[in-house]
């Protein structure tokens, strides 16, 4: 898989996808960077990629020109590596959410290639969003000064899932989200810290019975933390027990 990216601060991104799992993936051949600043297509003396917006306002808006010919560039070395596809993503508060669902469709997309284009100021020109993006993508409800650490989260989620990304296969297969709930706490020694001890079925060997507690742990977090997830799942009846008894035992630690 090949990805690049549109910066106007590409150091930013190559240093951080340096490390830790996406760079031993870089480093086992598993993906690629490519990184495209637009300034590199301006065409006054002064780099210029932003203008003041029509109509008046605050802040400056990206120039169209200069981003899509950093476009046109990244699709050109794309084409050339062999991609079999490109698709362009733009990362904006206005995109919609990204899940793990279309993380998994994009790092199926094993032969294909993304561009991802960060803005910042006040935005992009409306029209090259309109000529260029295929996918505009959010990250969260929240605003960022520019798109490049949204671009390095999507980054890290799709490469993770690539096969050989992480040294434990079943790793990404129990992250949370991956079967549509939250993942379970998680304990290593010391088996007490600060008064508080491990729960005890994880020391018990019962590999059942602690397989049984994870899910239930998973369960009761999300019914807790993130409910709309709980309500777009049907629960087979084991999960609606295991629910149950969670509810059940956080009940009884509150009133305790």
């Amino acid at each position: 898989m090949r990805i690049d990216v549109v910066t106007l601060f590409p150091e930013m991104v190559t240093h951080a996808s340096a490390y830790g799992v996406t760079g031993r993936a870089r480093e086992r051949g598993l993906w690629q960077l490519g990184v495209w600043n637009p300034r590199d297509f301006a065409t006054d003396a002064y780099r210029t990629i932003d203008d003041r917006p029509y109509g008046g306002g605050p802040g400056m808006v990206m120039m169209a020109a200069p981003l899509a010919q950093a476009i046109a560039a990244a699709r050109n070395a794309q084409r050339e590596a062999g991609a079999s596809s490109v698709t362009t993503l733009h990362l904006s508060p206005a995109g919609t959410p990204l899940t793990h669902e279309r993380v998994m469709e994009f790092a199926g997309r094993r032969d294909a290639a993304l561009t991802l284009v960060a803005g910042r100021y006040e935005g992009i020109d409306q029209r090259l969003i309109d000529r260029e993006i295929d996918v505009e993508v959010s990250v969260g409800d929240f605003v960022v000064s520019g798109g490049e650490l949204p671009a390095l989260l999507l980054i890290d989620a799709i490469v993770r899932q690539l096969p050989g990304a992480l040294n434990d296969a079943q790793s990404a297969q129990q992250d949370s989200f991956a079967e549509g709930l939250l993942d379970c706490p998680h304990y290593t020694r010391p088996e007490q810290y600060g008064g508080d001890a491990v729960p005890p079925v994880l020391l018990s060997g019962d590999h059942a019975a602690i397989r049984r507690w994870r899910r239930k742990q998973s369960l009761g977090r999300t019914w807790q933390r993130r409910p709309d997830l709980i309500a777009r799942r049907t629960l087979s009846k084991e999960e609606q027990a295991l629910l149950s008894e969670y509810a059940v035992e956080t009940t009884k630690r509150t009133h305790a």
